[in-house]
Order: structure tokens, then C-alpha cells, then sequence
């Protein structure tokens, strides 16, 4: 039963794993800079989050908690989140931070599009309005046309919050039967193999700076995505998700602190539109769950 000191914890976890995944963003871009390759970045992102979560479950759950029954669902899964994550470093390397932070706040649109064409799930015309509202605020940011950034950041970072969207409704049904840590454990496992061959063919030498940075990266990483998986444990999704927005400041700070560069209007004009979207689709949602507890409990619906 959620408590108040639950949910408090809850959001500082995610507000933690915002901060953390902030602090990866810049290390990928200035591993870039350094001259690391994409597929370098990769692999230290996933062989750092491996090692992390091996630590987490030998000191809390131990590796009998690792056992599933649902393989072929995390390989999928897996497949998805590799792709995703491509597209999302592609989209940071080609972007200025703040520009690629908020292309992937339009994810709960996409969500809501996969969650009612995949799973059914109902969704009204509110929803659906804010679905065109946030697709607004994607033309505000992206400018289509007009030279405002690279046109394969943003295609790649549209593309990523599309991915994610997918990864998010595979999580919805692994996580009917899989602990969250055993479904981060074997994703990142899972993706060492294909990620360890790739990087075969790219490895190469590079100064101590960088070797930090990649370093750096794969554990900020794979810190923030067990601090993210333990305020769900807290906290309900409509409580948490909302801090994720939070990221445009630590995107914002990084990237003037880093690379001198600050978001345009623009940006600020549609971070709010696709930030009100995204908030107003969470609460949606959670009035939605809250109508289906009520029904299923046999409560009269307001």
C-alpha cells in the first residue's frame, strides 16, 4: 500500500535517475567529441549497466531471482531496446542536448497510439487530443523545413521516442510475470553478445579522457536505470513519470556548462506544449486504472 514516505522516496528516486541519465547524455556527447564511434558508446553503455545490476541482485535478490520462463520475450524486448537506444544516442550526438531531450518527451504520445492500437486499450478523445496537441509541440521544436538542426536528429530522435513507446508497452506485458530487476538484468546481458561483435570492428585506442568518459557513461547509466526501476516499486506511474520532465533542466545546464549552447524559443514554446500533452495523457491514464479498480472492486463509478 502506497504511504506517503513511500511516494516521497519514489520521486526522489526518479528525480535521481533523471540527474543520472543527464550526466550520461553529456559524457556520450563529449565521448563523441573525443572520437569514440557510436558502437564504442554502446557497448560500454550496456557492459557498465551489466556489471551494476549483478552487483544489485548478488547483494539483494541473489541470481535464483534471474530464472524466467519468458526468454523469448526479453530477446525481443532486447531487440527493440537496442534499436531504441541507437536511435537515441544518434539523436544526442546529432543534437544539441536540450533539442534531443525534449524530441523524447513526445514518448507518452506515441504510447498512447501503440497502447490503443496493440493492446486495445481504450482511449477517449481527450486523450487523442492531447496526442495532436503534442504533435504540435514536436512541429514547434523541430521546425520541418527550415534548417532550425539536422534533419537526421530529429528523424532519429522522433524515431527513438517511437521505439521507446514500443519498449514501454513489451514492458507492460513482461511485467505481468518478470521482476523489474530480472527484466533489467537480462536486457542488458542479452545485448552484450551482438554489441561485443560490433564492437570488434571498432575498438580502437583512445586517451585516458575518453576511456573515463565511456566509463563514466556505462555506469551512470546502468545506475540510473536501477534507481528508475526502484521508484516504480514505490511509487505509481502517474506519481513518478511526471519528474522525467525534470531532464530539460539538467539538459539545459549541460549543455551551456559543456558546449555553450542554450535552447532556442522554440524549444522552450514546444518543451511546454509536449510537456502539458504528456502530463495530461499520465493523468488520463490514471484515471482511467483508478475507474477500472473501482469496477472490478464492484465500487459505484463517480
Amino acid at each position: 500500500m502506497a504511504t506517503s514516505d513511500n511516494i516521497l522516496r519514489a520521486i526522489g528516486l526518479r528525480l535521481a535517475s533523471v540527474a543520472l541519465f543527464g550526466v550520461m547524455n553529456v559524457l556520450i556527447k563529449l565521448a563523441e567529441a573525443g572520437g569514440a564511434a557510436l558502437p564504442e558508446i554502446l557497448f560500454w553503455r550496456q557492459f557498465g549497466a551489466s556489471w551494476l545490476v549483478i552487483g544489485v541482485v548478488l547483494a539483494g535478490p541473489g541470481l535464483a531471482s534471474l530464472r524466467t520462463a519468458r526468454f523469448g520475450a526479453h530477446v525481443g524486448r532486447a531487440a527493440v531496446g537496442l534499436v531504441s537506444m541507437g536511435c537515441t544516442f544518434t539523436a544526442l550526438i546529432l543534437l544539441p542536448l536540450a533539442e534531443a531531450t525534449t524530441l523524447g518527451f513526445s514518448m507518452p504520445i506515441f504510447a498512447t497510439i501503440l497502447g490503443a492500437l496493440v493492446l486495445g486499450e481504450p482511449t477517449g478523445w481527450r486523450r487523442w487530443a492531447a496526442v495532436l496537441v503534442g504533435f504540435a509541440g514536436v512541429l514547434i521544436v523541430a521546425q520541418p523545413g527550415s534548417g532550425h538542426f539536422p534533419l537526421a536528429g530529429a528523424v532519429f530522435g522522433i524515431a527513438a521516442a517511437i521505439l521507446v513507446a514500443t519498449v514501454s508497452i513489451l514492458l507492460r506485458q513482461i511485467g505481468r510475470t518478470e521482476a523489474p530487476l530480472t527484466t533489467v538484468f537480462w536486457f542488458s546481458v542479452l545485448s552484450l553478445p551482438p554489441l561485443g561483435l560490433l564492437y570488434a570492428f571498432y575498438a580502437q585506442e583512445h586517451p585516458p579522457t575518453v576511456w573515463l568518459l565511456l566509463v563514466g557513461l556505462g555506469l551512470a547509466g546502468g545506475a540510473g536505470q536501477i534507481v528508475m526501476t526502484s521508484s516504480l516499486r514505490l511509487g505509481s506511474v502517474s506519481a513518478v513519470v511526471p519528474m522525467d520532465y525534470t531532464a530539460l533542466i539538467w539538459a539545459t545546464l549541460f549543455g551551456w556548462l559543456a558546449f555553450d549552447h542554450l535552447p532556442t524559443r522554440a524549444t522552450w514554446i514546444g518543451a511546454a506544449v509536449i510537456v502539458a500533452s504528456g502530463l495530461y495523457i499520465v493523468w488520463r491514464e490514471h484515471l482511467r486504472r483508478q475507474e477500472e479498480t473501482r469496477q472490478a472492486l464492484g465500487a459505484p463509478v463517480d
